[in-house]
């Protein structure tokens, strides 16, 4: 499981011209779900985004997390985040989990962030949207579950 974060000031997503979630201070998550990914990916990564430190402190330093600043969080369903461009120049996306399995893992990721007492929105799965995202910094962090595969993990969120 992918998530692609972007700390904002603002940001939304809209379907057919209508918006449908705005988030003020927070996160914008772009998230991927791979072949393989399980409960334990979900509940690692929404633990790992709720407590990432990437907002400034009164020094200006990354100390303070989403929870610390109350940020808001915004979860944008994105397979093509598990893109792979090693052949040739169309993409594939192979490594994407089909839908049946992706949806409820997406289903259950942003279940676990509203867990944690964060204002939690989120777009529809498998349709084209429209998100508008102002980047904060700007800060992106890519984090990535495969990374910790073979340890366990358990979320935690309201820690």
């Amino acid at each position: 499981m992918k998530a692609l974060l972007q700390r904002v000031s603002h940001a939304s997503v809209s379907f057919n011209g209508e918006v449908i979630g705005t988030i003020g201070q927070g996160f914008a998550i772009l998230l991927g779900v791979a072949q393989g990914d399980t409960k334990k990916d979900a509940e690692y990564l929404a633990k790992k985004v709720v407590n990432l430190r990437v907002f400034e402190d009164q020094q200006g330093k990354f100390n303070l997390s989403a929870l610390d600043v109350k940020g808001e969080l915004l979860v944008v369903s994105q397979f093509t985040l598990l893109a792979s461009t090693k052949k040739g120049h169309r993409p594939s996306f192979t490594e994407a989990a089909p839908p049946e399995e992706a949806e409820p893992l997406f289903d259950l990721f942003v279940e676990l962030l509203r867990g944690s007492g964060l204002s939690v929105v989120k777009g529809l799965f498998r349709q084209h949207l429209l998100v508008e995202i102002h980047n904060d910094g700007p800060v992106t962090i890519l984090l990535d579950t495969r990374e910790q595969k073979g340890q366990e993990f358990r979320c935690h969120c309201e820690e």
